[in-house]
Parts: C-alpha cells; sequence; structure tokens
C-alpha cells in the first residue's frame, strides 16, 4: 500500500505536501514530470494565490429554519492513458492514498443516458491505465434519484463498462435514510411509477403515500390528472386504512419528501400545497393560519441539470420555487412553510461522501487490492486501519454545475481538514465564455481532462516534495501553493 502522511491542514493557504514515500513506482516521477513539461520550482515567478470565494447560505428558503451550507441546525448531518499511449504496469498497479476523486454523474460522466465518450477513458485511466501504474479511489455523488442506489450502480456499471459497487455511490436521497425513524407517515413524490415508494420503504419508512394514492382516493384533488389502469392499480387504498372512516381527513402526513423530480408538476405541486396548508398535516383540511404544515424535504436544489437537449432543462429546485412562492401567493404571505433541500451544495452531504470515500478506501482498496481481508493479522489490520482512517489530502471534486457541484466543493473545502479542489467540466450545465458566480479551482473541457489535471498536479507535488538539497538529504515537508483559476 503507497501513502503520502500529510501533516495537519492549516486553516488557509498554503497547503502542505509530505516527503514520504508514495511507492517505488515513483522513483522516476521527475523524468516523468519532465517529459510532461511541468515546471521547475523556482524558475518562473510564483502565480497569485487565488482564495476561494465565500458561500452564502442556500437559497429560496421561505423561512428561516432553513438550513445553510453549513448550518449545524440542518436538518440532517449524515454522522486514455495520461500525456501520449503508454503500456500500463505488468505488475498490479498500487493503490494510492494521499487523493482521490469524486464525481458527479449528469453532464460529467452521463449526459441524456449515455456515456461521455471521454468518461469511459477517465475511469480507465483511475483503475491503473496510466503511465506511473497506480490506482486511485473515487466515488460519485449525484443528485439525482428515484431508483434505488443498487439499481443506479448497475446503470451506471453497464454506461461506464466498469463495476461500481453500492459503497461508491450517494444519491440526492441517500441522506434521507437516516430521517425514517423519526417520521412515521410521509408523503413521498417523484420519479417513475412506485420506484420512490419503494426506495423509501427500503430505507426503513414505515408507512409511505404517494401522490397516486392521493387522486385514488379523490379524483377532483387535481381535476387536469388522469390515473392510468396501471397508476390506479398499483396505488393504496387511503379509504380503508384505520378505522375504515373513509375519510381522507383521517390521514395525517408527518413530512413531504421530494425523493426525485416530479412527472407531472401540476398535480405534486397541487397536492404539496394542499399538505403545507392542512391543519397539521390532516389531509383535505385547511388551516386558518397557513403555519401547521409538515416539512418538507427536497433531496437537492438544483434548478437546472444537464439532459440530452442542448440546452439545460429545470430541475427539482425549480419545483422547490415553484412551492415556495405559490405558497406565497395563495396565503397573502401570512403562513410558514418549512423546505429543507439535501445533496449538493449542503456541506452535509460533502461530509456524507468524505465518511463514504474513507469507508470505501479501507473496505475496497485495502482488502481487494493488497490481500488484507477480515482474518488478516491483527498488526497488519490495524495498519491498514489507521492508514485508511486518515483522509486523503485532497479529494478531487468533478462537476458540471458551479451552483451546486462548486460552491458544493469550495464550502467543503472551507471547513474540511484535507482539501476540496473543485474541477469544473464543460460537458454539462456550464458553458464555455460563462463566468461562474461560484469560481472552480480549475476548467477543463471533459472529464478526462479533470483526471489527467489531478494526476499531474499530485506528480508536482510530489517532485517537490522529493527534490534532493544540496547535502543530498530529503527537504522537510514542501509548501505548495494553492492553484489559480486554471483553464486547461
Amino acid at each position: 500500500m503507497s501513502s503520502l502522511s500529510a501533516p495537519p491542514r492549516p486553516a488557509m493557504c498554503p497547503r502542505q505536501a509530505s516527503s514520504s514515500s508514495f511507492a517505488e513506482a515513483f522513483d522516476d516521477a521527475r523524468r516523468k514530470l519532465d517529459e510532461l513539461g511541468v515546471r521547475e520550482p523556482g524558475k518562473e515567478e510564483e502565480e497569485e494565490e487565488t482564495p476561494s470565494p465565500a458561500l452564502s447560505s442556500s437559497s429560496s428558503a421561505t423561512d428561516e429554519s432553513a438550513p445553510s451550507l453549513v448550518d449545524t441546525e440542518s436538518p440532517i448531518s449524515p454522522p486514455t492513458p495520461i500525456g501520449a499511449p503508454t503500456t500500463p504496469a505488468a505488475v498490479d498497479p498500487d493503490v494510492v492514498d494521499n487523493f482521490a476523486f469524486a464525481f458527479d454523474i449528469d453532464g460529467v460522466l452521463i449526459r441524456g443516458g449515455q456515456p461521455i465518450p471521454e468518461a469511459i477513458e477517465a475511469m480507465k485511466v483511475l483503475n491503473g491505465e496510466n503511465e506511473w501504474g497506480i490506482k486511485v479511489p473515487y466515488i460519485f455523488l449525484t443528485n439525482g434519484g428515484g431508483k434505488s442506489e443498487a439499481e443506479r450502480c448497475r446503470d451506471l456499471s453497464q454506461q461506464l463498462q466498469i463495476e461500481v459497487s453500492p459503497g461508491q455511490f450517494i444519491c440526492g436521497h441517500t441522506p434521507m435514510r437516516e430521517l425514517a425513524d423519526r417520521y412515521h407517515t410521509v408523503l413521498v413524490v417523484g420519479g417513475e411509477g412506485e420506484k420512490c415508494r419503494e426506495v423509501a420503504e427500503s430505507y426503513g419508512f414505515r408507512d409511505v403515500i404517494t401522490p397516486g394514492d392521493i387522486l385514488k382516493a379523490n379524483a377532483a384533488t387535481a381535476p387536469f390528472r388522469k390515473l392510468t389502469p396501471d397508476e390506479h392499480a398499483n396505488s393504496r387504498d387511503l379509504l380503508a386504512r384505520g378505522n375504515g372512516s373513509g375519510r381522507l381527513s383521517d390521514v395525517v402526513i408527518e413530512a413531504v419528501f421530494v425523493f426525485a423530480d416530479s412527472r407531472d408538476w401540476a398535480s405534486d405541486l397541487q397536492i404539496i400545497l394542499d399538505v403545507a396548508q392542512s391543519r397539521g398535516g390532516r389531509l383535505e383540511t385547511r388551516s386558518a393560519t397557513f403555519d401547521e404544515g409538515p416539512p418538507i424535504y427536497f433531496s437537492h436544489n438544483d434548478v437546472v441539470w444537464s439532459t440530452a437537449h442542448q440546452h439545460a432543462r429545470l430541475g427539482m429546485g425549480a419545483l422547490r420555487r415553484a412551492v415556495e412562492t405559490v405558497f406565497e401567493a395563495t396565503t397573502g404571505g401570512r403562513g410558514v412553510l418549512r423546505t429543507h433541500a439535501f445533496g449538493k451544495p449542503q456541506v452535509s452531504t460533502f461530509e456524507f461522501a468524505a465518511r463514504l470515500l474513507r469507508e470505501w478506501r479501507a473496505t475496497r482498496h485495502r482488502q481487494q487490492r493488497h490481500g488484507l481481508p477480515p482474518t488478516t493479522t491483527p498488526t497488519a489490520a490495524a495498519a491498514a486501519d489507521a492508514a485508511a482512517d486518515v483522509p486523503p489530502a485532497t479529494v478531487y471534486f468533478v462537476g458540471d454545475t458551479p451552483e451546486s457541484d462548486v460552491r458544493g466543493a469550495n464550502a467543503m473545502d472551507a471547513v474540511a481538514p484535507n482539501e476540496w479542489y473543485s474541477i469544473l467540466v464543460q460537458t454539462g450545465v456550464y458553458q464555455a465564455g460563462t463566468e461562474p458566480r461560484d469560481k472552480p479551482r480549475a476548467v477543463v473541457g471533459t472529464v478526462l481532462d479533470a483526471v489527467r489535471h489531478g494526476l499531474r498536479r499530485e506528480m508536482e507535488k510530489l517532485a517537490l516534495a522529493r527534490k534532493p538539497v544540496a547535502d543530498g538529504h530529503m527537504p522537510a515537508p514542501v509548501e505548495v501553493r494553492c492553484d489559480p483559476l486554471v483553464e486547461v
């Protein structure tokens, strides 16, 4: 196993690069860096440091209780080869510990259900097909949802031609599982058919109601929405619940969860507003003060997202704003609406991802690649566990949306003990030539360019750390300045 041990991260830049060994495979790293044209320290004037901008709290919250990116009162804070083609190393590539990658999916790896060509090559590079013969840990962090994590992983495995484990994957509604014990009867909105209900029940939610159930009980709820025969058959009979009173007002919704994008905005918006304006969540009731409705949780806050269309399409964040705007209009601004968003850019979601990455590095890259099964010797196991408990010095987060991917990675970078380095690609929402409000550390063309950029940056750190001083001794940890905005 190979690692670069990093000292504790200082509160502000500059950050430190360690001088401990990366792997025997890196003995010729400086020669390879010369071939890549990496700048020697001291040969050019050092570039000015550009700190990440300050980040504001999440927008469009109707009440003051909606969490900011780093709000501790948030509803949940979940405890082609590089350069010229080369022949991969004949030996099993080493797994690095000092850095890792995290990827958004839509607009970065996939677009319109099809893989972006460079994405397949980027995964090959991270899985060892590079001139250094290293494997780099990586995870996926997407705001998308509507399916179980296992199903999403099967889809992604087929699209990227690799094996993707649920242990590498977080979707927008994954953190919602930790609220299953808090609420009993919940309304779950979005997605295809019964999939979101099934996901919610797999999370442990005990009584899951869908808009289809409500429409089956009272078709007048949304007069222009007619259930198909299959939808009617799959929807549950709310009128036969409990004491069989036949009254929807006996059904009390304790929370609303928007798991995935709505397939029918008009009816879903109507039903969400009905619950928000109800007396304590009782269906078909109306509060006199409009401040009794249950909380509404959205799995993410992206206003737009990347699809097969040439322009970005409306996403869940747009529905959230519609709910908030229409609630205010229909209550005359007198009510209280409690909406919360998970997903990116919330720091709690990135903290969740950091824990997932730690567990993935420990259980997969230690045991699978280096022969440390659960029955290994206590000394070896302890050493592996200790290494896995140390977060990678740098996590490269690659996304296509400045307002969620870049903002979230920058916010995480501001509070995390390690570096979160934001890279913006031009294959999704962000378009070249525009000026993103949330500034990434680097702007590149594709995800393959992002992987190349991260690896080259790590090799430059390594070269600086391993450069001998005049007396032949290795230097102390070398200061590596934070990169300015890089156009690659």
